[in-house]
């Protein structure tokens, strides 16, 4: 058995409701190791091109990685991933808190679902114990009341869940995953799919951490990376204000997404910005298992019209600006009972809001009108008309029933011209930054081979200053400019974006980890030899980043992605409006030939498919054609 890993990978078939356990060689861990990579490696091996994401035929995997459940902050995060029912590319989210741990403790690596059952069930591991369970009383329940059943009826108030709600029961392609009502496997609609196979539920408990190679050395670093977070000016401000502190300054540099992507600026900011919410709804500081920088906001509220339950958890950026700015609402209370409400749920928050922002634009312009809404004005600046609309999606009803399909195919089916203001990239709504401003974060929304997609990519803050110091290690020494797009941004990000997709490979906060924040690129590859013994190195890590990226590629392509989906928003292209960068846009032009360029570098032909030799390269010959 490999240090790190339990050595063992849970193949559940729901249709026949059986299950066994696949024991793979230390070869075949040290090349696919966790996260995204080992997800995609089963994806392209069981998933036949063509097939619908909501049918049987789909495949789930939960993926850990070597160092998921290491005492180290950061070391917790897990992918789900599948066929996206929102995009028909590769779905995959990531998520924090408590689950992924529990899971290797509980003695695998890895969950790998096939088939659908027959009646809702749940998955019940522990302690190496497997058991597919009735979900028949839970199925219907929101997450909150999904947590307490089960915490009762398996008589363990420290299990942890991963669960669809209703919106997941009900396959609508915005449903994410949740774990402890406050961690989100929020993009891609991995909560249809687990809807679409009648799986409510994933129950972990476990007391057996898998045995570290070097604990002593494991120890030591975690010492050090921890000193590191009390001296790093934005591991201080995570912990403090979590990311509620970005709407400030991307609101003081022209960036806040604004009335549906059209502005950058909003005149309501100070009103839902970190000290109006640390000052009136914040309630204490949440973290995931191990973690000293604590981002997570908690909050609570009595109040008859915004209800706020603590434990429910509180809006971080992408929600404060999604129900917020993007919809001009700058009542605080109202944007976190939205969240609470897209958490019960199980909605994905930013899907939510690119959904209402655009359905408020269609309103503003008679394409939608109070025939199409029973009455009901949706306009921006309504935060009443938010939380109906995201009642009527979580209820699958009216207007709701349309909008929850997503903008891509919701304005499919309004028509009349409602696709002009209806934002997505491979059909997936965009995360609340402005790459008219982020030209680096632009190029990584492009090419995210799950569509729009901000945790992908370095975020162009890491093209300055310190930022850019950090990323010596990869052969980074020059700072960016964010507003332009060159070849230099070019090779910038196609370096950069290697640092970023290590990450969600290995299973590491971005937060936490390199480019941005405390942990080095030395201090991680080190954590990684401590925990796993490998005589590893940053090249390897790389590699299995670059492998990751590959074989989501080469998934895209065989389901039809080619470059014409590799762009951004039209409204990009349209100069800003106002703020301090009034007039800038990105070129369109150059921005094609950057996304050219970024192929040529990573080894991919003209129609951006990887060479047969990138794929020889990456060990990936049996990918080849």
């Amino acid at each position: 058995m490999p240090y790190g890993y339990n050595g063992k990978i849970l193949h559940v078939n729901l249709t026949q409701s059986t299950w066994e356990i696949e024991e793979p060689d230390l070869a075949w861990y040290r090349t696919y190791v966790g996260g995204s990579a080992l997800a995609a490696y089963y994806l392209l091996k069981h998933i036949k091109p063509g097939t619908d994401p909501l049918s049987a035929d789909n495949v789930l995997v939960f993926a850990l990685s070597a160092v998921t459940g290491a005492p180290v902050s950061g070391f917790n995060r897990y992918s789900v991933a599948a066929k996206s029912p929102l995009t028909g590319a590769i779905g995959r989210a990531e998520a924090g808190g408590y689950f992924g741990p529990e899971l290797k403790f509980a003695g695998f690596d890895a969950v790998v679902f096939y088939g659908k059952s027959e009646k809702p069930v749940y998955l019940w591991v522990h302690d190496g114990e497997v058991e597919i369970r009735d979900a028949t009383p839970i199925w219907g329940k929101d997450n909150l009341e999904t947590l307490q059943i089960l915490e009762e009826e398996l008589e363990d108030k420290r299990i942890r869940v991963a669960s669809i709600g209703p919106g997941g029961e009900q396959m609508l392609p915005i449903a994410c995953v949740q774990n402890d009502l406050e961690h989100y496997n929020g993009r891609t609609g991995m909560g249809a799919v687990m809807g679409s196979k009648n799986l409510k539920a994933v129950v972990a408990r476990g007391k057996k951490k898998p045995e570290m190679a070097d604990p002593e050395r494991v120890k030591a670093l975690r010492k050090e990376v921890n000193g590191r977070f009390k001296a790093h000016a934005p591991s201080v401000s995570l912990s403090t204000a979590g990311t509620t502190a970005l709407i400030k300054g991307l609101n003081d540099t022209g960036i806040l997404p604004t009335h549906n992507f059209r502005d950058g600026t909003f005149k309501g900011a100070d009103k839902i910005d970190a000290d109006a919410y640390h000052s009136t709804i914040f309630e204490s500081a949440g973290s995931c298992y191990s973690c000293a920088v604590r981002c997570k906001r908690r909050v609570s509220l009595e109040d008859d019209r915004y209800p706020l339950n603590i434990k429910l958890g509180g809006a971080e950026f992408e929600t404060l600006s999604a129900l917020g700015s993007l919809c001009e609402i700058d009542n605080l209370p109202a944007i976190a009972r939205g969240n609470q409400l897209c958490n019960l749920n199980g909605l994905d928050t930013i899907a939510v809001g690119c959904i209402i922002a655009f359905a408020m634009e269609c309103f503003e312009h008679g394409i939608l009108t109070t025939e199409d809404t029973g009455g009901r004005e949706i306009n921006f600046g309504d935060a009443d008309a938010m939380i109906w609309v995201i009642e009527e999606m979580a209820a699958n009803r009216g207007i709701g029933k349309i909008l929850g399909q997503g903008v891509k195919r919701a304005a499919e089916i309004i028509g009349k011209g409602a696709d002009k203001y209806a934002f997505h990239i491979k059909g997936q709504e965009l995360p609340l930054h402005d790459g008219r401003g982020k030209s680096g974060m632009a190029m990584g929304f492009a090419l995210a081979p799950t569509g729009a997609e901000h945790v992908e990519t370095p975020h162009d803050v890491a093209f300055q200053g310190d930022g850019v110091s950090k990323l010596s290690a990869l052969g980074l020494h020059d700072p960016v400019n964010p507003l332009t797009t060159d070849m230099d941004k070019a090779r910038f990000f196609a370096i950069g974006q290697k640092a970023w997709q290590m990450n969600n490979c290995y299973g590491v906060c971005n937060f936490c980890s390199v480019p941005i924040h405390g942990m080095t690129f030395l201090q991680l590859e080190e954590m990684v030899r401590a925990i796993t013994g490998w005589d590893t190195s940053l090249f390897d890590m790389i590699q299995v980043s670059e492998r990751g990226t590959v074989m989501q590629r080469v998934f895209n392509n065989r389901e039809g992605f080619g470059p014409e989906d590799d762009r951004v928003i039209r409204r990009w292209h349209e100069p800003l409006p106002d703020g301090p960068l009034k007039g800038q846009a990105i070129d369109r032009q150059a921005f094609r030939e950057a996304i050219d360029l970024y192929y040529a570098i990573s080894g991919w032909d003209k129609n951006g498919k990887p060479s047969a030799a990138k794929l020889l390269e990456l060990n990936l010959a049996w990918l080849m054609d």
